[in-house]
């Protein structure tokens, strides 16, 4: 069976149409929706000095290391991916392993977690902690 030229064209360019759609943009896991940049997250007066507190729908942890210092890392262990539990005593703990991480950095301060959180853009605007 022999096709013509313009038939095979028709049949690649649809082909790569449909491949490219199907492979664009969402940008997620497709897991939760993207949390909404400019979104509040919570007043500055919720997030302790040393400390911090787990947003857990956002998969944000948000930490206040030193007075009016705001640092946003994920809150996916980067051990197996649980979502962190806490903030205490100067570190963001995963209850799932016992791994934890400094709340100024992110860095493993205890495994099984070898690498660091990632960091997440937030701002601080007035009295407002918002996602960037």
């Amino acid at each position: 069976m022999s096709h013509t030229p313009a038939r095979r064209t028709v049949l690649l360019c649809t082909g790569a149409a449909a491949l490219s759609a199907g492979c664009g943009g969402g940008g997620g896991d497709g897991d939760a929706p993207a949390a909404s940049p400019g979104r509040e997250l919570a007043p500055t007066s919720d997030i302790p000095v040393g400390g911090g507190k787990v947003f857990a729908e956002e998969k944000i942890v948000v930490t206040q290391p030193r007075q009016g210092e705001f640092k946003g890392f994920s809150a996916v262990c980067t051990h197996q991916n649980c979502l962190v539990s806490d903030v205490l005593d100067g570190t963001i703990d995963c209850a799932c392993h016992g791994s934890r991480f400094s709340i100024a950095d992110g860095s493993v301060e205890q495994g099984p977690a070898t690498r660091p959180l990632p960091e997440e853009r937030i701002a601080v605007e007035g009295n407002s902690v918002r996602l960037a």
